[in-house]
């Protein structure tokens, strides 16, 4: 039987101004899970934070630092959101070569110092055991009834242990975004739209999302929903597995905010249906690889969303990975647009990790013992 994360089978259908406090998909979810949501939405109207993948892990001439950033050796600033990826998950490295247990700490680490860990899952195919870029059909197999689901199960078995080890020495479980089968609109994943149809692919993530919570007592989960470029709500929602679901809208786009770009329309559409759903929305990965604009952190990036109301409320814009001077998106010491990122980190509208509030403190959880 499929299991399904549903708020009608727990309590009384939620109202526009319960979500708006900040009460997450999972109803049992926990205090600081349910602050997140809440301080995540209110963010809307408090500037923009700025995230960046590994960003602790490596950067450009390090790798594996105590507490080390490129972002922060520019701009004398951590993010304020840190991404991290999870595939391979069970092994000793995960598929950026990361060791999970350095990882664990640093995940914890950036939560005691109040800022906010966002997670992905690039999962090999569990029917060739090839990368997540082989697209060989899959998610009708791993879905309850098909000939992988067991096989299935174990994946996020070994994705649960992770996560549930996620904890601070007084026991506190650190609060994820988990953004689990992302740019599913694309074809370069097996999840994405030229490998399986929209039923299957909510199926999947609704699954998903039911055994971590449910079935596995994961309660310090957000979940984002986060497909690639979109130029209408009705492309957004094709595959949407329901608000039921999805605590965050989110959008992957490397395409719109370079130069000569298709514009930021996509960008629009989310900001317009978190508003009709009163739900927090984040620019979840964007950026320009191998970045060669000056201006671009400014112009590029900061400018266009400044200047649109809607798209000002996002929540959070993270940018991809600084792995190698042929593959970074973020800025490093010397880098052309190096100054210009410490323009951006000075606006008004930026917000790093020491411009955080306690996250994890909300009107809703006073009184309940949080750091």
């Amino acid at each position: 039987m499929l299991l399904i994360l549903s708020g009608a089978c727990r309590h009384a259908p939620l109202s526009p101004d319960q979500v708006q406090g900040g009460v997450p998909a999972d109803g049992t979810a926990s205090d600081e899970t349910r602050a997140l949501l809440f301080n995540l939405w209110r963010q809307k109207s408090g500037g923009i934070l700025f995230g960046h993948q590994d960003s602790l892990a490596y950067g450009i001439g390090w790798r594996g630092g105590m507490f080390e950033s490129d972002i922060q050796k520019v701009s004398g600033k951590y993010p304020a959101v840190f991404g991290w990826d999870v595939g391979e998950v069970g092994h000793e490295l995960n598929i950026d070569r990361v060791r999970f247990e350095d990882m664990r700490q640093w995940i914890i680490s950036v939560y005691e110092r109040g800022g906010i860990n966002t997670i992905s899952w690039h999962l090999d195919n569990p029917v060739t055991l090839g990368d997540a870029w082989d697209v060989t059909p899959a998610v009708h197999q791993i879905l309850p009834g098909g000939e992988k689901h067991a096989d299935f199960k174990e994946s996020l078995d070994l994705l649960a242990e992770f996560l549930g080890s996620l904890k601070t020495e007084a026991g506190v479980a650190v609060p994820i975004i988990f953004r689990p089968w992302h740019e599913l609109n694309g074809d370069w994943f097996w999840w994405g739209e030229a490998s399986c149809s929209p039923e299957e692919y909510k199926q999947l993530y609704r699954f998903t999302g039911a055994y971590l919570t449910r079935e596995k007592g994961l309660h310090h989960l957000l979940f984002c929903f986060s497909p690639d470029v979109v130029e209408t709500e009705e492309a957004y929602l094709e595959r949407y597995p329901g608000d039921d679901v999805v605590d965050i809208l989110g959008l992957c786009d490397y395409s719109s905010f370079v130069e000569a770009g298709p514009g930021f329309e996509s960008l629009r559409i989310v900001a317009e249906l978190a508003q009709k759903r009163h739900k927090p929305f984040a620019l979840a990965e964007t950026g320009v690889d191998q970045l060669m604009m000056a201006d671009w952190w400014t112009e590029g990036l900061l400018r266009p969303i400044n200047n649109d109301p809607l798209s000002r409320q996002v929540s959070y814009v993270l940018v991809w990975r600084n792995a190698t001077l042929d593959h970074f998106y973020g800025p490093y010491p010397g880098h052309l647009a190096a100054e210009n990122f410490i323009e951006f980190a000075k606006d008004p509208n930026t917000r790093f990790l020491r411009d955080l509030s306690d996250m994890y403190q909300s009107p809703h959880t006073e009184g309940s013992g949080l750091k």
